[in-house]
């Protein structure tokens, strides 16, 4: 079935086809997503400039037949208070070039197509299409709109000549070669690299003997170095432009150290001012994620982990050695874990995913596993079952002759559990590592593991250290199962988290689902505790009637922990004038623009649900009536970016920042002013400082 047009209350999307020689192989085809935009709509270019995101396409082709890239075509300027975008209105058709594949008959195409369109306000949208090409028919009925296309495409330069090197805080790019049409004009320079210019500033430009000497002003909160920058010149008002590419000399080392003083304090910092680009910084980045891993073990998540792990050594009566190689295999486990979840996450970041520290628990279904996770820990603390009962013979023997597994193994766990959690001093670092090589930012990672595993470490290496615990005892049980209840919190905490993702369906999905595992574990755990054919018979059936229920509570559950449509938070235009203080309310870059053009000051709390640190900080720091005053009396506009689900917007500003994880917190004063960046766990005093600088 074709479906070739989507309309939605801000654009009409089209798929259309052209295939001037009829559609067969090593025939030219064409096809393209056009775009009609509604007055005063905008969708945006492969670099969006200050804000926004690419139009991108996904498609489905037959076997042996594929489909190229977007050729872009020349974006306009779109200005927005001191921002700068890039992209289209009106009518705007981006062209693919597809290769039909040996011995087709016909295509068969669908696609996938996402753009985000933006007024005041943005919001993301979405089209499917489908469309059926018979063989060798030429198809002709779009021809004009891909000419008008192939013209708008810059074109590469035959033997053009374009250098590029660093003064000071402009890139100096020389062109030798243009087309004739171009010298002597005054053209618009569009860079294709996001997070290196500052897309609002005038570039300034000179001809000399038919050369082109371009400057274009680096951003303060550069974020990329790449080795080469490619960039569109185009003429204002003429279809298409030249497109090009300049290799970059060398660039400048890592910032100074001003600007790691903004990581512990509230010194003003240009954002991204942290580089790990250079040797000098990578000792200050491993120090703070060592101190940061450390730290991360007295957060709340984590806490409980420590504590069952100290407890287990007082019980031991084991010699130095095996406790030095148990905390040696838990090291092993938490570093191991930190270098695998820092893999992942690079891994992502190059393939142009925005994630960053604490991106897993953005998914539903990781939450749920991570309560189903708490929950079983809540019940062996609470002697419902032992692990031993519920493992298949060989894997509980296997367990037994191994007990240095149990420590690594807890190591990762703990991992998992300190995920929500960003300890003092540990964002910068985290932020440094996903900006830098990744040698660097494994060794960045694995130091916040070795500082996370030091305090049992220590316990275990030295056993002067351990003698100031508790001697063992009766007591032991019952501390043992008074542990269960902070797990058991846990849990309600990320259902909470559960229900601002996926809804009150989601939540309730969740918790029937941990009722039934609890019930499961219950009745396999008497099944392993009986003894004799008959009870051996019972115990199968009550087993059998425990996987009956987890699977059924399975089925039912598991399609409603799912993500509910994720909207863009956007802050009516009114708001940066608004006169009411002290009230929170969604954040953009537009309300912040906006704003900061007013000379208002802007505060933004970048937080999450699944934050422990967040939450804890917005009942303490960010609910002090002095505070509250204080930010009134200043006028300061309260903007909150949640990244309790994934948003690509604000995944995109935390990168700019030198961030990678949630909190930031972060003041903006006036339009020319750097940004604030305070402290991730916030007091009021910090506040107060921060509030007196503007």
């Amino acid at each position: 079935m074709n479906r070739a047009i989507v309309t939605t209350d801000h654009v009409t999307a089209t798929l259309l086809a052209h295939a001037p020689q009829g559609v067969a192989a090593g025939q030219p085809l064409q096809l393209g997503l056009q775009l009609v935009h509604k007055d005063g709509w905008h969708t945006y270019w492969k670099n969006p400039g200050d804000s926004g995101l690419p139009v991108t396409l996904k498609w489905t082709l037959p076997a042996g037949s594929s489909a190229g890239d977007i050729a872009w075509p020349v974006p306009q300027r779109l200005p927005y208070g001191p921002l700068m975008n890039y992209g289209y209105d009106g009518t705007v058709l981006l062209p693919v070039p597809v290769r039909v594949g040996a011995g087709a008959a016909g295509l068969d195409v669908k696609l996938s197509a996402e753009w985000l369109v933006c007024k005041d306000i943005c919001l993301p949208e979405s089209g499917e299409f489908a469309l059926r090409l018979a063989p060798g028919t030429p198809v002709l009925a779009s021809r004009t709109a891909f000419e008008a296309a192939a013209a708008a495409v810059p074109r590469g330069v035959a033997g053009a000549k374009v250098a590029a090197r660093v003064e000071g805080a402009a890139v100096e790019f020389t062109a030798d070669g243009l087309p004739p049409r171009l010298r002597g004009k005054q053209l618009l320079f569009f860079p294709e690299e996001s997070g290196v210019f500052e897309h609002a500033d005038a570039t300034t430009q000179r001809w000399a003997d038919g050369r082109l000497v371009l400057r274009a002003p680096l951003s303060a909160m550069r974020s990329e170095s790449p080795p080469a920058l490619k960039f569109v010149l185009a003429e204002a008002g003429v279809p298409g432009g030249v497109a090009l590419s300049a290799p970059v000399a060398a660039w400048p080392g890592p910032a100074s150290a001003s600007g790691a003083a903004g990581v512990a304090g509230t010194a003003p910092v240009a954002a991204g001012a942290l580089d790990t680009g250079g040797a000098a910084a990578l000792p200050l980045m491993l120090l703070f994620a060592f101190l940061g891993g450390a730290l991360l073990n007295l957060m709340p998540c984590v806490f409980p982990v420590l504590s069952l792990k100290a407890v287990a050594l007082a019980q031991r009566a084991e010699g130095r050695g095996r406790q030095l190689a148990g905390g040696i295999a838990y090291t092993v486990g938490v570093v191991a874990s930190f270098l695998a979840l820092a893999g992942g996450l690079l891994a992502l970041r190059a393939g142009g995913a925005l994630v960053g520290w604490g991106f897993q628990l953005q998914s539903p279904l990781f939450i749920a596993a991570l309560a189903l996770l708490f929950t079983l820990i809540g019940l062996n603390l609470l002697g419902v079952f032992e692990v031993g009962t519920l493992l298949p013979g060989r894997v509980a023997a296997y367990r037994a002759r191994n007990p240095l597994l149990d420590d690594a193994l807890t190591g990762a766990v703990a991992v998992a559990i300190a995920s929500p959690c960003t300890a003092p001093l540990m964002g910068a670092a985290v932020g440094a590592a996903l900006a830098a090589p990744w040698p660097q930012a494994l060794s960045i990672f694995g130091a916040l593991g070795l500082g996370m595993a030091a305090p049992y470490l220590a316990l275990s290496a030295w056993p002067r250290l351990a003698r100031v615990m508790p001697r063992p005892g009766p007591w032991m049980v019952r501390f043992k199962a008074l542990l269960a209840f902070p797990m058991f919190a846990t849990v309600v905490w990320l259902a909470w988290v559960l229900g601002h993702q996926a809804g009150v369906d989601g939540m309730a999905a969740l918790l029937v689902l941990l009722l039934a595992v609890s019930l499961a574990t219950w009745l396999w755990s008497g099944m392993g505790a009986a003894a004799g054919p008959r009870s051996a018979r019972r115990a199968a059936a009550a087993g059998g009637a425990g996987v009956a229920l987890l699977a059924g509570a399975l089925a039912w559950s598991l399609p409603l922990l799912r993500d509910e449509p994720a909207t863009i938070a956007t802050v009516p235009a009114a708001a940066a004038g608004a006169p009411q203080t002290g009230q929170w309310q969604p954040w953009s870059p537009q309300a912040v623009a906006q704003a900061r053009d007013a000379g208002r000051p802007v505060f933004v709390d970048f937080t999450a649900a699944w934050c422990i640190t967040c939450q804890f900080n917005k009942r303490t720091a960010l609910s002090d009536p002095a505070v509250l005053s204080a930010l009134a009396q200043k006028q300061v506009l309260l903007l909150r970016a949640d990244w309790t689900s994934r948003d690509p917007l604000i995944a995109q500003q935390l990168q700019a920042l030198g961030r990678s994880g949630v909190p930031v917190y972060v003041l903006y004063g006036d339009k020319g002013g750097a940004p604030q960046l305070l402290p991730e766990v916030l007091s009021a005093d910090a506040i107060h400082s921060a509030l007196s600088r503007l």
